[in-house]
């Protein structure tokens, strides 16, 4: 019976402005090697198809050559590919996906759902019934026209459309795009792939969300992976698996500094992320010297580690003890300067003198030892 991929929301093309070019670059690049991977997948898993439930890319305006890298990539596997449109890549009359057969990208053996109806695969055992987009927004469920549509009795009827699912996901994707909760059973369907959430979820034994197989936000939601499908036969239940398919996880910490420990606790958390990952760590209030002395050599180790490292320190004091400015040994016009940073800084947040502070001691310390911080370690040892 019929075992098969389900995947979505691949967003090709999609850009990294609030990053650093080469690591935009490496993340650009992620999707296109997510993309393989799912295909090795498929191969491997011995699938009899790969469904992909809308928005395989980010605009409709991507440079031919992405339309180009994205169709060879899918190239490692030789079974049928079923795309469907989405809401970033709707199938207008004029679209990346014409662009994509003028420019006789299109493999023989991936089938563009364009049009609303029935692709049939009798060879796998299935018939998929595709609800493209045919614009950006609709304000109606696009798969109610399933109930309808009739198809062999030998094939079993698995859905593909993208949207969101009335009264499960949270009410602001509930606008446009919706689906019923029920679609499955209303529709007889053996199973429901779904895309434009973008974390794996299931909403019931037979309707799914697949998720972006290459996570892109901080959101805790199950990104990164594919669903492979097994349909032992009609009216059975789905047996769905999860697989990790992403390269690089995404990581968000917030963390309220006021004592050494909570240094410690944090630095024992990024050392714990597994590497390569995208990290954004937001600091918020007080730090002494040797606590700042500690993180800065910790967020270079993650910095090292991990694809990218992002560190907000807006919300971040530094607050040298009494104990920090004597042993800087910093007298005359140093000592001064340093007095009325640290004034500065106790008066409110002043970032430039957070960071005059940070660097005027730093570079103090720095001569007294004669070599680099010392370790996380030995700070704490």
């Amino acid at each position: 019976m019929p075992r098969f991929l389900h995947t979505a929301d691949w967003q090709m093309g999609r850009t990294y402005s609030r990053f650093e070019p080469d690591d935009a670059a490496a993340l650009a690049e992620a999707r296109f090697t997510a993309i393989e991977r799912l295909a090795q997948l498929a191969r491997d898993e011995r699938c009899d198809a790969v469904l992909v439930a809308g928005d395989v890319f980010d605009t409709q305006t991507v440079p031919d050559r992405t339309i180009r890298r994205v169709f060879n990539a899918m190239s490692g596997y030789q079974g049928p590919w079923v795309l469907l449109p989405g809401n970033h890549d709707a199938a207008l009359a004029e679209s990346v996906w014409t662009r994509a057969l003028r420019l006789d990208a299109v493999a023989d053996n991936v089938h563009l759902a364009l049009v609303p109806g029935v692709i049939e695969l009798p060879d796998q055992g299935m018939a998929v019934l595709a609800a493209p987009l045919t614009q950006r927004h609709t304000y109606e469920d696009l798969t109610a026209a399933f109930a309808d549509w009739m198809t062999r009795p030998d094939l079993l009827r698995v859905g593909l459309a993208h949207g969101s699912v009335q009264g499960i996901l949270p009410d602001t994707v509930d606008a446009t795009n919706p689906i019923a909760a029920d679609r499955a059973e209303r529709a007889r369907l053996d199973y429901l792939a779904l895309g434009d959430w973008h974390g794996s979820k299931r909403i019931n034994a037979r309707t799914w969300y697949s998720g972006t197989p290459e996570p892109e936000r901080f959101r805790n939601n199950e990104a990164g992976y594919a669903l492979i499908v097994d349909l032992a036969g009609p009216g059975a239940e789905p047996e769905v698996s999860q697989h990790p398919v992403g390269q690089y996880p995404w990581y968000q910490l917030q963390k309220t500094l006021r004592v050494s420990s909570d240094v410690d606790q944090l630095l024992e958390e990024l050392a714990a992320i597994p590497a390569p990952a995208v990290l954004d760590i937001r600091l918020q209030g007080d730090i002494d010297l040797h606590g700042e002395t500690r993180l800065q050599y910790g967020l270079s180790v993650a910095e090292a580690r991990h694809r990218s490292v992002q560190c907000d320190r807006t919300g971040l004091s530094l607050q040298p003890t009494d104990d920090d400015v004597a042993a800087l040994q910093a007298d005359g016009y140093l000592g001064e300067v340093i007095t009325l940073l640290r004034e500065r800084q106790q008066q409110g947040d002043d970032p430039q003198a957070r960071d005059a502070l940070a660097i005027l001691t730093g570079l103090l310390r720095d001569r007294q030892v004669g070599a680099p911080p010392e370790s996380a370690e030995e700070a704490s040892s």
